[in-house]
């Protein structure tokens, strides 16, 4: 049986699938799921973005 992953949000073990077949949770909770959930909303993570340099999209 595979070591249990922690929980990004609070580091406790993610509970195993119940039954063969059935995909492994991200979360160890609906309220940690909830919290990770308004973190994207609010930005508290973002995926870092570059400026396009002039080259890259000519315009004409």
């Amino acid at each position: 049986m595979p070591e249990p992953r922690p929980c990004p949000i609070c580091r406790r073990p993610i509970p195993a699938p119940r039954e063969a077949g059935q995909r492994r949770a991200s979360f160890c909770s609906e309220r940690c799921r909830q919290v990770d959930l308004g973190r994207w909303f609010t930005g508290g993570y973002a995926i870092p973005a570059t400026e396009a340099d002039e080259d890259e999209n000519p315009r004409g």
